[in-house]
């Protein structure tokens, strides 16, 4: 097993929140032996400590990004906790539908990963029985994620059957997948043309997204620092259009960090609204 120093440790966590905002903290060596070990062979390096000072030195670009995006890619789920599915059908979408019924719904998976959550909200677009909101031009999903691998994954829409069924009915699959051989099922193309996948790191300004009525960013804040949570629900609270929704994950908040939203409550789960303007 490979082993790095606590010297090595720490340099590098200091490395990965300048670049990600993602924070480690203490006794984490374990996630950065599992992640990272694979790469050791592909650069053709001699150990884990040889590829942690490549992957700091900008020099060794392509050794960086691969680093990163092993460090920042997290697992996820199809209709995570369900709540924010269940709101998104019965309240959210026929709201926006009567208060604006000719201009597109948009919506932002704001940490796609491996593409989940941004096809979990097209589906439940589909279960509405609104037809405008089954096209392209009812509305609008963009999904975003630091990590090049995960959105060619989430294009591409293919999924094992491990990934499947993880939190995917079996009615699910069959109205929204096309089996491709034994061992995967692709999204269906009407599922796929409501999203489009971006890069973007949340550092980052979003101004190139434009404006939102909901914004997904789920289970994401906890891996930052307070100050970059902070940041990053200013910025979110930028990306919405007037009243509009921001779901977090179960165990996030933007109490003590932000006071631009209102919190409301919904069945098992809460959502933040965008307070009205006081100009």
């Amino acid at each position: 097993m490979e082993n790095i120093t606590n010297e090595q440790y720490n340099e590098f966590c200091s490395f990965l929140e300048q670049q990600s905002g993602i924070v480690l903290g203490p006794s984490k060596q374990y996630l950065i032996v599992s992640r990272l070990t694979p790469l050791i062979s592909q650069f053709k390096l001699n150990n884990l400590a040889e590829l942690l000072d490549s992957a700091m030195d900008p020099k060794h670009r392509q050794v960086r990004l691969e680093v990163i995006d092993a460090m920042t890619t997290n697992e996820t789920l199809w209709f995570r906790d369900s709540y924010p599915y269940d709101m998104l059908k019965d309240v959210i979408l026929p709201e926006f539908n009567q208060s604006r019924p000719s201009a597109p719904i948009k919506i932002w998976s704001a940490a796609s990963s491996s593409g989940q959550e941004p096809y979990s909200i097209a589906m439940t677009c589909f279960e509405t029985n609104i037809p405008r909101l089954k096209t392209p031009q009812g509305v609008q999903i963009t999904g975003t994620d630091i990590s090049p691998t995960m959105l060619s994954l989430c294009k591409q829409g293919n999924y094992d059957y491990i990934a499947l069924n993880r939190g995917l009915s079996p009615q699910r699959k069959k109205l929204f997948f096309t089996r491709v051989n034994e061992q995967c099922m692709t999204v269906n193309p009407e599922v796929k043309r409501l999203v489009n996948f971006k890069l973007l790191n949340l550092l980052d300004s979003y101004s190139s997204l434009g404006k939102f009525d909901v914004i997904f960013c789920r289970n994401v804040l906890i891996y930052f620092s307070p100050q970059v949570k902070s940041k990053i629900i200013s910025q979110l609270a930028s990306a919405l259009n007037p009243r509009g929704y921001l779901f977090l994950g179960a165990s996030e908040s933007v109490a003590g960090l932000n006071d631009s939203f209102d919190m409301e409550r919904y069945n098992h789960g809460i959502v933040y609204r965008l307070k009205e303007s006081k100009a």
